[in-house]
């Protein structure tokens, strides 16, 4: 016989033998005892009160079937399987004879999730959050889940500063068991920080220690850098650095003894109190080894960082036991340990080093395992390792392979770790786990400059299409002054060796600026092919062949005289097949806020063939130095020279530029170096500039490096083929300037003083660069 699935409910007092049941089902699940009902065998299995359940979760989860022997723990078992599926308000068992009837009282179902009120967040990742904790559309009504619901939104809130906030559930029933949940949220004012306060310390003054926070009270500038706002992992990052600052300046045995946060009654206003215990510093008498190193003491002691007779700095000792367990690492050595310790003593406050090693085994790899990735194909993550499998560990190498994957601009998260192999000393795996983001971008933006006035950009790029690593693109922006069409393709292991390869193919028009704004332009199409080799893990050598073609448009009363010259004698077009040859290398530290770190790159370009024959090289030299934590000195330093070849002079579209942003600033966007006859900048066949810049973080911006000041000094000109590169007829000029990652694109802006110039320089003293992408 098939169970039966109706609607309704059965009294308890119909049948005076289901209380004795019921009681004893009930008992049964609280421990307590009852009077047992006398076991029979099932005839029918019936349920009652389904609305949306299907039957089969119900019949499912009973520990009964039709003809087995009923009895109360079987009853009680099933109550309690029935309520933790978590779908039922309230459930009881009746018994009809030998028919046992299961009546149910759905949970309401959660129709629709709303928010009212919020400003702070978007309502999507609130939803999310909540779905977190078990709440979204077409999951059952809990009232315990609304509970934390409401704690997850104030949690929300408060990682805002916004302690005032306040939230008020709303469950509005619909037809069919159905519920809407509306939180309504007051948010209230945000609550902000309007004293820091820093007790216990002596050896430094309380404006040096909160100047090392990245929380404030406040400024003209926190709208922006919102480092007013209090945050629990800001505060335990800042008391990090107050720590590192007293451990780095010989004080061992620094500490923070207490924290105290308090909020105002309106919870508008919040004091942090810090309180520290500095004790004495210390100087570091010397410097000792112990345990196994192998029998490379010597090397070891290289390695060494701490200083004797100077103050005890934390940041060398970590960076010392850094070194040894990578050197460890270098031989294989993956669960090397290295302990520091010190011995102290108080009386003369001095401090001896002792260096504890214990290498314990060298391992090989077994295997290298890569998760994460969805798109991009295993061998374009594998062919950027050097740590391979069946070799011994190599900690150097594994994390060069690291940094390599990194490198590739596929991922936003990339970490490896090493897991020992189960049943053997010697051997590990490998796991390397990747996040992919999206490589696919279709940009159409728009930049306004001094010089360039409105620029307009639109680009279609992959830069890892169908997961190869492949990049192919398609770029268009035009100018004022230069307009440019790109279609572009790199493939990065062209061999198995590394060898990339580069196809561009491009229209590019160019108007050199004119005194006299004369309507001429230079037309060049062309298409290159480039390959670049590796030499090193961090030096590439390019080598590539090109052809374009020049054309010089416009009247002959409008072209500039050079220009008007060149094509009389060589006709308005003009055909070159350019071999390129070029070798970069690169180790700052960001290359879109560098601190530390060398940037050079070398370019030339010879043209073998068609109408024209010439020489072009261009090198360019940076390097950072950190003078601080807070202060950055950059130097810039770029060398171009042409030549003409086979008795031709060097083509005139070929000229280098000088003046304005990028160059030496104060002067016109290329308006340096020769002037011919009509008044026009035509440029030079050599270049020199130099630069110097002094970073400092802007006033109000704490430790934010998007947001810099910067003094500079720059000089600089163009010279024709045959002048000579004199310095004193380099252009000077100084100034300060304003550097900005702003969340609408970069941001340039430079006022310029000339300190060295000429009568008829173009001078522009404020010049600024904006772009954007929408």
């Amino acid at each position: 016989m098939l169970p039966n699935s109706t609607t309704g409910f059965t009294s308890f007092r119909t049948f005076p033998r289901l209380r004795v049941l019921a009681a004893a089902a009930l008992a049964a699940v609280h421990g307590v005892g009852a009077w047992a009902a006398e076991p029979f065998v099932l005839r029918d299995i019936r349920v009652e009160g389904l609305q949306r359940t299907e039957p089969g979760t119900i019949f499912g989860s009973l520990p009964f079937r039709i003809g087995d022997t009923y009895n109360d723990d079987k009853g009680a078992a099933a109550l309690r399987a029935l309520f933790a599926t978590g779908l039922f308000k309230d459930v009881r068992i009746d018994v009809e004879g030998d028919v046992v009837v299961v009546v149910i009282e759905e949970r309401p179902i959660i129709a629709n999730v709303e928010f009212v009120g919020t400003k702070e967040f978007d309502q999507e990742t609130l939803a999310k959050a909540l779905r977190d904790v078990g709440i979204t559309d077409g999951r059952p009504y809990d009232q315990a889940l609304i509970d934390r619901a409401e704690q997850e939104l104030k949690r929300q809130y408060l990682s805002r500063s916004l302690y005032g906030a306040e939230v008020v559930t709303t469950i509005t029933p619909l037809e069919r068991n159905r519920v809407n949940v509306t939180f309504t949220v007051t948010e209230g004012g945000q609550a902000r920080i309007r004293e820091i306060r820093i007790t216990g310390n002596q050896a430094f003054s309380e404006r040096e220690l909160r100047g090392l926070f990245d929380l404030s009270t406040g400024g003209w500038l926190t709208w922006y850098t919102k480092s007013d706002r209090y945050s629990r992992a800001k505060l335990n990052a800042d008391l990090e650095k107050l720590r590192s600052h007293y451990l780095n300046r010989g004080y061992l045995e620094f500490a923070v003894e207490s924290t105290q946060v308090s909020i105002s009654p309106d919870k508008q206003d919040i004091t942090i109190t810090v309180n520290v215990r500095e004790g004495q510093p210390y100087v570091v008498t010397g410097v000792s080894l112990e345990g196994d190193y192998l029998g490379k003491e010597e090397d070891f002691k290289a390695l060494v960082r701490i200083e004797p007779g100077k103050p005890y700095r934390a940041e060398s000792v970590a960076e010392t036991v850094r070194a040894f367990n990578e050197r460890f690492g270098a031989f294989g050595y993956a669960f090397a340990r290295v302990e520091p310790r010190t011995d102290i003593d108080r009386a003369t406050g001095r401090v001896a080093v002792v260096l504890a090693a214990n290498p314990q085994r060298r391992v090989y790899v077994r295997r290298i395992n890569i998760s994460g990735n969805a798109r991009t194909r295993d061998e374009v993550i594998r062919r950027e390792f050097r740590q391979f499998e069946s070799a011994w560990y190599d900690g150097e190498r594994i994390r060069l392979s690291r940094d390599r994957v990194d490198r590739l601009g596929f991922f936003t998260e990339v970490s490896i770790d090493s897991e020992e192999v189960p049943g053997t000393l010697d051997q590990v795996d490998l796991n390397l786990r990747v996040v992919e983001k999206p490589t696919g971008n279709l940009m159409l933006g728009a930049g306004f400059s001094s010089a360039e006035k409105l620029t307009l950009t639109a680009a279609i790029r992959q830069e890892n299409i169908f997961g190869s690593g492949n990049y192919l693109g398609v770029e268009f922006n035009t100018g004022r002054y230069n307009r440019t069409l790109v279609v572009s393709t790199v493939d990065p292991y062209f061999t198995i060796d590394g060898v990339s390869r580069s196809i561009d193919v491009y229209y590019r028009t160019t108007q050199p600026l004119s005194s006299q704004g004369s309507d001429y332009k230079l037309v060049t199409p062309g298409a290159s092919i480039r390959f670049g080799i590796p030499v090193t893990e961090y030096d590439r050598v390019f080598l590539g062949i090109g052809v374009e073609r020049t054309e010089i448009r416009g009247e002959p009363g409008a072209l500039p005289n050079s220009y008007f010259r060149y094509r009389e004698r060589f006709g308005p077009t003009s055909l070159s097949v350019p071999l390129t040859l070029g070798w970069t290398r690169d180790d700052r530290d960001s290359a879109l806020v560098p601190t530390r770190g060398r940037y050079q790159r070398v370019n030339a370009e010879w043209s073998i063939a068609g109408d024209t024959r010439y020489l072009r090289s261009n090198y360019q030299f940076q390097q950072y130095l950190p003078l601080s934590r807070d202060f950055t000195f950059a130097f810039n330093t770029e060398l171009g020279w042409g030549k003409g070849l086979q008795g031709r002079p060097f083509p005139v579209f070929k000229n280098f530029y000088s003046g304005g942003l990028g160059t030496v600033r104060g002067f016109g966007q290329g308006s340096l170096g020769p002037v011919d006859a009509t008044g026009a900048y035509v440029g030079g066949a050599k270049r020199l500039n130099l630069n110097g810049e002094l970073y400092v973080p802007f006033p109000g911006s704490g430790n934010d490096r998007t947001l810099r000041l910067f003094g500079f000094l720059d000089a600089g000109n163009v010279f024709g083929e045959e002048d000579r590169i004199r310095f004193d007829d380099l252009r000077l000029s100084t100034g300060i300037g304003l550097s900005w990652v702003s969340p609408i694109g970069p941001l340039k802006l430079a006022y310029g003083s000339p300190l060295r110039k000429q009568p008829g320089d173009r001078i522009e003293r404020i010049q600024f660069q904006i772009g954007t992408a929408f």
